[in-house]
């Protein structure tokens, strides 16, 4: 009985063809993803506000900007940041060469002459060196300059570093008067958060521990304010 079962088997085994045999398991194609069409690149240019001195990393406004995109499925492809602490529109000039940037980028963003006025630096120093800084911005956008915005300065006077000294105040207001001047007359967007700063004797919790600079949840406002008109940036 047993001879003939293996009879039989391979009788059977024998007249199967090739394409009668089914594998039992199939390996599925290798498909390469295209990156998102709706990645981008997003150059931040700055000091000390725009790296968010004293705060985690994540918490300045630049990297809450990608996690909001991040949030509506815009992919950030790149950021980078050039800004150090204590930089003047001359330094911030000065890295930006020394970076030696070839990209383009989809946004870019500027924020700085919060040190040219604490250095004493004059304000009309500071006015063709911010425009110049400004007409970078745009060239890193592709010459696109409705994908560049500027942040107006915060007022560290409302600090308990600044201890409410209305010469800060007054000095801040000079320096804004005239970076959004230039702003408006080229045609870029202006955010002005200084408001926002402006409440930081009043709300502890907007300072961060260096008792000067702004916390993270102070950014997280700034970036409230502004972050849908930036979304269209990004999106048309």
């Amino acid at each position: 009985m047993r001879f003939i079962i293996v009879i039989v088997c391979t009788f059977f085994l024998l007249t199967c063809s090739k394409k009668d045999i089914v594998p039992t398991t199939v390996t599925p194609p290798i498909i390469n993803e295209p990156p998102p069409s709706n990645s981008i690149k997003y150059l931040a240019l700055g000091d000390s506000y725009t790296i968010g001195q004293s705060v985690p990393s994540d918490e300045n406004y630049p990297n809450r900007i990608s996690a909001r995109f991040a949030d509506d499925s815009i992919i950030v492809d790149t950021t980078i940041i050039i800004a150090v602490t204590g930089w003047t529109t001359a330094n911030l000039d000065a890295g930006i060469a020394n970076a030696n940037l070839t990209d383009t980028f989809d946004l870019v963003s500027l924020l700085i002459g919060v040190n040219n006025f604490y250095q004493g630096k004059p304000l009309e120093q500071y006015k063709p060196e911010f425009e110049d800084l400004l007409l970078q911005a745009i060239d890193f956008a592709g010459g696109i300059k409705e994908n560049v915005f500027v942040v107006s300065i915060p007022d560290y006077a409302y600090t308990p570093f600044g201890n409410g000294n209305s010469n800060i105040s007054e000095g801040i207001d000079n320096f804004n008067a005239a970076n959004k001047a230039i702003t408006d007359s080229i045609g870029v967007s202006y955010f002005d958060i200084t408001p926002i700063s402006r409440e930081g004797l009043d709300k502890p919790e907007l300072v961060a521990s260096d008792n000067l600079h702004p916390s993270g949840e102070q950014y997280r406002q700034w970036v409230e304010l502004f972050y849908e008109d930036v979304k269209i940036k990004v999106e048309d």
